[in-house]
């Protein structure tokens, strides 16, 4: 049997995933459904932890590869890339890791959402068509994912199986309780 002709050889999605989610994980297949493969440009890579990206670029590669089976595993390439606060060097630093794991005859593409004003990225990149989705599992962000798991809760509807399994064990060393530590600081010096 033939396989199947994907529309495109390659989709770009673009994110932190600190955590990975559910509407992460359904991008990803609607992305893997229309192409041969999805490279994840993994934002924040720096290795600096903070309560906004608490994950390292290894542990969110663990975290989005461990609900996948083998096959589609092998059709996830990560990028990782640091916060640079400058678009122009931003968009560079993106187009030049894509470049380096995808081959210079594919058809690439960007998929993503414009979710907020904070998803202006996704006009940065003309060269690469859009595949535009609407906001998935009612606009599901993971900022208020991470307050509640820094008060100790893990939202089991939000999370497949295997990242929940992450996420408790994480729950465990003492970088999650550090991080905890300065969020409570934090929360409490807001209210």
């Amino acid at each position: 049997m033939l396989a199947e002709k994907k529309q495109f050889d390659d989709l770009v999605f673009i994110g932190r995933f600190q955590p990975f989610h559910i509407a992460h994980r359904e991008v990803i297949d609607i992305a893997l459904s229309i192409s041969q493969s999805v490279v994840l440009v993994l934002g924040s890579a720096q290795d600096e932890r903070t309560i906004k990206n608490p994950f390292t670029v290894a542990e969110r590669q663990r975290m989005i590869l461990s609900g996948f089976s083998k096959q589609d595993a092998k059709r996830l390439k990560f990028v990782p890339i640091i916060d640079l606060y400058n678009d122009e060097k931003w968009v560079n630093a993106v187009t030049n890791g894509v470049n380096m794991v995808v081959a210079k005859t594919n058809k690439v593409g960007l998929i993503g959402h414009f979710k907020d004003d904070s998803s202006y990225y996704l006009k940065l990149f003309p060269q690469w068509p859009l595949v535009e989705l609407p906001n998935l599992k009612n606009a599901l962000s993971a900022t208020p994912l991470r307050e509640k798991y820094y008060r100790g809760e893990i939202d089991q509807q939000k999370f497949t199986p295997e990242v929940q399994l992450f996420l408790q064990e994480f729950q465990h060393t003492q970088i999650y309780q550090q991080l905890r530590q300065h969020f409570q600081h934090q929360d409490e010096s807001v209210i």
